[in-house]
């Protein structure tokens, strides 16, 4: 829901609750009753409902998760001008949304996973608050990257089933599909932020047009 429509929902439900406090007998009659439920608890409701959406879906954009200063060097990873940085090559040729890239990646984790998982959200912004926040090289995964997230998009494609070396031995494909054998750390495509190193990378410029997804 738009942000206009959400501050006019707020800014109604206020003024009907502000004239319903003004003219308290009205709720004497059925019809004032209706109107103060409607001021007090519908819109009230509504108002909060649709802004809760639209911040959970603000929360989803790579503007968002590149907000807090801490992550800026993760955003400036998406532009190594090198195909072996695996968020790189996936941003720059549009494998993934590129205002949606570290959701795409990253959607079992932060507040959009498991119950766990929006713990550890709350926990992120408790500490970029009002606790110490870690050097970008110190941010670790809670858990290990699980191959599901690669599968949403690769599973089934015909360069991921046909691919040599996914065919080394007779079951290796059957254990990347069960995450059995992990895609970021087994040697196959384990080049990933490298944050610690970006201060020798070259960086790709995002032209406009790229920019838009063309």
């Amino acid at each position: 829901m738009p942000t206009a429509v959400i501050i006019s929902s707020i800014a109604i439900a206020t003024a009907l609750a502000l004239f319903i406090g003004v003219r308290a007998e009205l709720t004497r009659s059925r019809e004032g009753k209706m109107l103060a439920f409607v001021a007090l608890l519908v819109l009230p409701v509504v108002a909060v409902w649709s802004g809760f959406n639209e911040q959970m879906d603000r929360a989803q954009t790579r503007e968002f998760c590149l907000s807090c200063h801490v992550m800026a060097d993760y955003g400036k990873s998406l532009l190594v001008d090198d195909p072996s940085y695996i968020p790189a090559a996936h941003f720059q040729n549009n494998r993934v949304p590129r205002d949606r890239a570290c959701y795409a990646c990253h959607a079992d984790y932060s507040m959009f996973g498991t119950v766990n998982a929006k713990i550890h959200g709350l926990r992120h912004l408790a500490i970029q608050y009002f606790g110490t926040v870690p050097k970008p090289e110190d941010i670790k995964l809670y858990t290990p990257f699980n191959n599901r997230e690669c599968l949403h998009c690769h599973l089934g494609g015909r360069k991921f089933e046909e691919q040599k070396a996914h065919q080394r031995t007779p079951d290796e494909l059957e254990k990347i599909k069960t995450n059995q054998l992990s895609c970021t750390s087994s040697k196959c495509h384990d080049i990933i932020h490298e944050v610690g190193d970006l201060k020798d990378a070259k960086f790709w410029k995002e032209t406009a047009a790229s920019a838009d997804g063309h």
